[in-house]
């Protein structure tokens, strides 16, 4: 019995990190949907680039763990993107540039590749 229990365990914590990913995901575009309504400038948008920053720093430094179980291909493609929305996101903060569509679109595919 407690093995049984434990293998459903084991079968459901992928899913429900996953699951976690994709809303914190589906949250940062949220976020930036309203920074892109109220401009680059706007009190939402400094809050969605910072969410963003952050939530993509802790998908980065899990992503670098040799435990994570990803493949390596994957895991560096990721890595890449991560490492574009944080050159983005740094771009908006600094006025040059607006692309939160760019962010939305890449967020958007990514959450739906959790599913």
């Amino acid at each position: 019995m407690y093995k049984f229990y434990y293998n459903e365990v084991l079968d459901e914590s992928p899913k429900e990190a996953r699951d976690n990913e994709r809303s914190a995901l589906e949250r940062s575009i949220a976020l930036l949907e309203e920074a892109r309504r109220q401009g680059a400038q706007s009190r939402e948008s400094i809050e969605a680039i910072y969410f963003v920053r952050k939530l993509w720093g802790i998908f980065i430094e899990d992503l670098a763990k040799s435990e994570n179980e990803l493949p390596p291909k994957l895991r560096a493609d990721l890595v890449s993107i991560g490492l574009w929305v944080m050159r983005e996101t740094e771009e908006i903060r600094q006025g040059r540039s607006t692309n939160f569509a760019g962010l939305i679109d890449v967020s958007r595919t990514i959450s739906e590749g959790l599913g």
